[in-house]
């Protein structure tokens, strides 16, 4: 094998010509990966501006969160560089009079000309955090309402406890926590309580402001009084607590509710809009005092590196070509690279058929189907080739054992009576000359059957077509067969339904239904009953032998039709015929143009079925 395949020009082999192939691949691809890429420069950099809003708006909630817990900006520093890390960004924040608090750049590096927002917790209106309140304050901002680890544990006790009372209701819930560290049981579907299960299990505490809670909203009131008192409003407001009801909310409530109730508290017949606005300024003002001392100062964010605000632009620098080029070099490695594997995955099966190919006949070698594309599927063919040759050289052996079997048996009767004639221990009488009369007429048959096989082996068994009644056929048939079915007890019948004509060769097609009748009445019992019928079904005529014998088993029905096959293997040939006539059935039917089938019943019988091309009858034309 190794010589035929040095031999095939370097230029022509497949390894090399998948190589070329995949570097002209690769040099299109890449120079198709320039052109696009310097196409969608500024659209890809547009979509990086979104990204980098996205990420402007993450850097103000983080900065604005640390305003809103912390009093000044002291360790502001390690935020920024992380943040500044993350998104790639320049983070720089000042005061107001643009004195520095922290920065990302280098010392020295100048700001630019504006600053993107303006960082103050108490009043966000550039940012918008979940929760975030109307008045636009930071929901993290909590100040005084924060309540004492003592006034946690205690809460945190009635909120699980309004928990296992829910739950004998069976609502599932679960606990969170405000930013001031009130607890909040909440259904987990978001779906609102009944109205029974909540009565019986609101204790009022999760309800009522807590100590700290009541003096830091004793000194709102007290805040807002004056500013109420001007708008012409009664100062003494009552400002309702609530944290809302259990599972009306999938979201814990922070200090919103408090002012909401407040205004809903003022909203009585005859105050009108005006009033309402003015309340809720005057406790949007004081709040915002009272919650001053707790936030840092109002900050300025700059981002971005110094006045640099020019458009993005594509800029094709020694650089940036240096790292095309590159790149290209790096692809059509990588190609070449891809390909030489991938074509040496190919090539690996190829050789492997080949191999197999090479093998001596008698070992039938297989190859294995590593890969489910065209070399798989060709694979797979030779292995069904292989297997195919295999079988066939097992029934050419068997057939060669049963042929010389069936010849054996009559040859050494007939060798045995001539010779025990010849030494005179036998006197050549009429039944003797009968015995070997009929050995030799088994030995003609099972000659004639294997000449019929072979010549419809090869193609060269010749049919003389004509017009013939299937009446006519079963008939004679019937006839030709009637004494040996008498003789044991088989009664043999025939029916036609109308008078069907078939195009067939009429020697032949007896042979054929001859064959049938002889197996039939050979596997009835007596008393027994064998049909030969005749119908038209279109284009084709439908022969059928009918028997009310032992029938044939399942499992061995398909193989009827196979040569010197027999449902009893203990049958003598005798008995059980030679095994080739179902075969020159199937033969000659197929011969025709027809088709040959066997059902069967164990214990009630068995059909053969023969449909043949129909001919239409003389006269008609």
């Amino acid at each position: 094998m190794n010589p035929a395949r040095t031999r095939i020009p370097l230029r022509k082999r497949l390894l090399v010509r998948l190589l070329i192939a995949s570097v002209l691949i690769a040099v299109c691809s890449v120079a198709a990966t320039a052109w696009l890429a310097v196409t969608t420069t500024t659209r890809a950099l547009r979509e990086e501006q979104g990204q980098a809003l996205a990420d402007d708006m993450d850097i103000l909630a983080r900065l604005s969160g640390h305003a809103a817990t912390h009093p000044d900006w002291t360790g502001v520093e390690a935020t920024v560089r992380e943040l500044s890390a993350r998104t790639g960004r320049r983070i720089a924040l000042t005061t107001a009079d643009r004195r520095p608090l922290a920065d990302s750049a280098p010392r020295g590096t100048s700001l630019p000309p504006s600053a993107a927002a303006t960082v103050d917790p108490l009043r966000t209106d550039t940012y918008s955090e979940p929760g975030a309140q109307l008045s636009g304050t930071d929901p993290r901002v909590v100040g005084p309402y924060r309540l004492t680890p003592l006034e946690r544990t205690k809460l945190d006790a009635v909120a699980r406890a309004r928990q296992r009372c829910l739950s004998r209701y069976g609502v599932d819930t679960t606990v969170t926590h405000t930013p001031s560290g009130r607890p909040v049981v909440t259904a987990s579907d978001s779906t609102a309580v009944s109205g029974y299960a909540f009565d019986e299990c609101a204790d009022g505490q999760l309800d009522t402001p807590a100590p700290t809670e009541e003096k830091a909203l004793n000194a709102l009131q007290d805040r807002a009084g004056g500013c109420l008192t001007r708008a012409g409003l009664d100062p003494d407001i009552p400002l309702v607590f609530g944290t809302g009801v259990p599972g009306a909310s999938g979201r814990a409530p922070t200090l919103a509710p408090v002012f909401a109730k407040a205004v809903d508290g003022i909203d009585r017949p005859g105050d009108g809009k005006a009033a309402l606005r003015a309340a809720q300024t005057c406790f949007e003002t004081a709040r915002r005092a009272q919650l001053d001392p707790y936030v840092a100062p109002v900050a300025e964010l700059f981002l971005g590196v110094g006045d640099d605000l020019a458009a993005p632009r594509w800029v094709m620098s020694p650089a940036n070509k240096a790292k095309v080029a590159g790149a290209a070099g790096l692809v059509l490695a990588v190609t070449v690279a891809v390909t030489a594997v991938v074509a040496t995955r190919l090539v690996r099966p190829l050789r492997a058929l080949t191999e197999a190919a090479g093998q001596p006949p008698d070992r039938h070698a297989r190859v294995p189907v590593t890969t489910q594309d065209e070399t798989g599927i060709l694979a797979e063919a030779f292995n069904d080739l292989a297997e195919r040759r295999e079988r066939l050289e097992a029934q050419r052996k068997a057939l060669v054992s049963d042929v010389a079997h069936e010849l054996r048996s009559p040859l050494t009767n007939i060798r045995g009576w001539l010779e025990v004639t010849r030494d005179g221990l036998v006197e050549p009488d009429t039944e003797l000359l009968g015995a070997l009369h009929e050995e030799a007429l088994i030995l003609q048959r099972v000659i004639d059957d294997l000449r019929d096989l072979a010549a419809a082996d090869a193609g060269t068994l010749r049919l003389h077509r004509e017009p013939v009644p299937a009446d006519d056929l079963l008939a004679q048939v019937a006839a030709a067969h009637r004494v040996a079915a008498d003789a044991v007890g088989v009664r043999l019948r025939t029916e036609t339904e109308g008078v069907p004509w078939l195009d067939a060769d009429p020697v032949r097609l007896r042979q054929a239904l001859g064959n049938l009748v002889t197996n039939a009445v050979r596997h009835t019992p007596p008393d027994g009953t064998v049909t030969l019928t005749a119908r038209g079904d279109g284009d084709r005529v439908v022969l059928e032998v009918a028997d009310t014998g032992t029938g044939i088993a399942a499992e061995d029905l398909p193989h009827v039709f196979e040569r010197f096959w027999r449902a009893e293997k203990s049958r003598s040939r005798r008995t059980g015929g030679s095994g080739l006539g179902l075969p020159i059935v199937r033969h000659l039917t197929v011969a025709h143009g027809g088709t040959a089938q066997a059902t069967s019943t164990p214990g009630t019988g068995s059909v053969f079925t023969l449909r043949l091309p129909a001919a239409t009858p003389p006269g008609d034309g």
